[in-house]
């Protein structure tokens, strides 16, 4: 069900490009009503800054293999987005994560031997061009109030991804990740979907910890992040209900016989 994004070039990006004042002087930004990158994928990749807000709406696991990281799932198989349709429309209220709000922008290390990180763009989004509309990205060569506003996100956003790789430390040095598997029975049916291909918090090593473990956890903020995964698993027959209604479940012997990846 998810598996971590490609490491060549990140989810979404088909190409990228560091922005700069000479070769992208008269270029302008258009906003986005519609993502139709996103409308066929499933599980997005999400920060723990955004556990609290996602939980409500989507079901947070972890990718498998030894580099696991937070999934917010807006279906349960491949392809499956039930809250965009083909066209990208968000078709109602829903936790839109910010590795979806921040494209096509992202910070980048252009030098492997280097840690400074540079503002780059997709070059292939159509909301970035040399538009007459639109907010300019660039003025009098230096970057826009938009531009710089854009860079304060991205910027953010990598700090929030530290404190992710910090949180996913924690749980590994732990060991309180286990495979997951969700069994859902269609009413009238009594052969269940099951799901699996994805991690979760495993809640009888979360219970054997340390009474001072569990106390400086509370204190630094990572337990409620704990929890919130697990509540947030609650959502699963929810989405899954979602799928039923837009005729988008496959047959229970298609869901178990190896869930599609992110």
């Amino acid at each position: 069900m998810a598996s971590a994004p490609q490491p060549n070039l990140p989810l979404f990006f088909k190409d990228l490009m560091p922005l700069n004042s000479k070769d992208h002087a008269n270029y302008r930004s258009r906003p986005m009503p519609k993502a139709p990158w996103l409308a066929n994928q499933h599980a997005v990749p999400l920060t723990v800054d955004e556990f609290v807000q996602a939980q409500r709406d989507l079901p947070i696991v972890f990718s498998t293999g030894p580099d696991a990281v937070p999934l917010a799932l807006m279906g349960l198989n491949d392809g499956v987005n039930t809250f965009v349709d083909d066209q990208g429309t968000v078709t109602e209220q829903v936790y839109i994560p910010a590795y979806v709000r921040r494209y096509p922008f992202m910070l980048a290390r252009l030098k492997p031997d280097s840690d400074e990180l540079s503002l780059c763009f997709d070059p292939t989004a159509e909301n970035i061009g040399e538009f007459e509309d639109g907010q300019p990205l660039f003025e009098n060569g230096e970057a826009s109030e938009g531009t710089k506003q854009i860079l304060e996100f991205c910027e953010q956003f990598e700090h929030a991804g530290q404190r992710t790789q910090a949180f996913m430390k924690e749980l590994k040095d732990h060991d309180l990740l286990m495979d997951g598997e969700i069994s859902i029975t269609q009413q009238g049916s009594d052969k269940p979907f099951i799901y699996r291909g994805f991690q979760m918090i495993n809640q009888d090593k979360l219970r054997e910890l340390r009474g001072d473990q569990l106390r400086k956890w509370t204190e630094s903020g990572l337990l409620p992040l704990i929890w919130a995964q697990i509540f947030s698993m609650d959502v699963m027959r929810t989405i899954f209900g979602r799928q039923l209604q837009q005729g988008k479940v496959p047959l229970p012997d298609a869901a178990t016989a190896g869930v599609p990846t992110a």
